[in-house]
């Protein structure tokens, strides 16, 4: 899946330690990151998970050898795996009762997600491709929205390029049928 954004020279002067280079891919890859960990552990969450994911990244990016693209597959593979964790901890911790009224609310001047959010093209569309099987869900996401090959796919998602093909077609003919029934 080559692209044609130049980020590749970015990604090689970032893994070189340049502070710019860094700034300039993370700017490119965070928004379709956050779309991708919305629909997986919901919009509440998905900032964080995906601190933890670029906290880790940063951590390993020695680790890293590839271009743009590859630096996309490895974090995003990185997010769905801190987004796996989020999800089994969230259901081991109970949950507070107490009423959002309830809790004193401090006044933010940058609205970091509604900026972010307000790039997604429509946010009933993410909701709705949540509301799939979790495996069809990340296989619409990657494939679909942010334009991973299936072989890149099934890297992520630990399947087989075939397995992330049929999950893609049934979360597409899903949602197909789904939106023809609101109309």
């Amino acid at each position: 899946m080559a692209r044609e954004d130049g980020l590749d020279p970015a990604v090689a002067a970032m893994r070189d330690g340049d502070e710019a280079a860094f700034r300039r891919v993370y700017r490119a890859v965070q928004p379709p990151l956050l779309r991708y960990l919305t629909v997986l552990v919901g919009a509440a969450d998905a900032e964080d998970v995906a601190s933890e994911a670029w906290a880790q990244a940063f951590r390993d990016l020695d680790r890293f050898d590839g271009d743009a693209d590859g630096f996309r597959g490895w974090i995003t593979t990185i997010a769905r795996h801190r987004a796996l964790d989020h999800l089994r901890r969230a259901r081991r911790r109970p949950t507070s009762a107490r009423p959002v009224e309830g809790m004193v609310e401090l006044p933010d001047p940058a609205d970091v997600e509604g900026d972010t959010l307000g790039r997604v093209q429509s946010e009933a569309a993410l909701a709705l491709i949540a509301s799939l099987p979790r495996d069809q869900a990340e296989a619409v996401m990657l494939r679909t929205v942010l334009g991973f090959d299936a072989p890149t796919a099934a890297r992520i998602l630990g399947k087989s390029p075939g397995a992330v093909r049929a999950a893609t077609l049934r979360g597409l003919r899903q949602l197909a049928r789904r939106i023809s029934e609101e109309e």
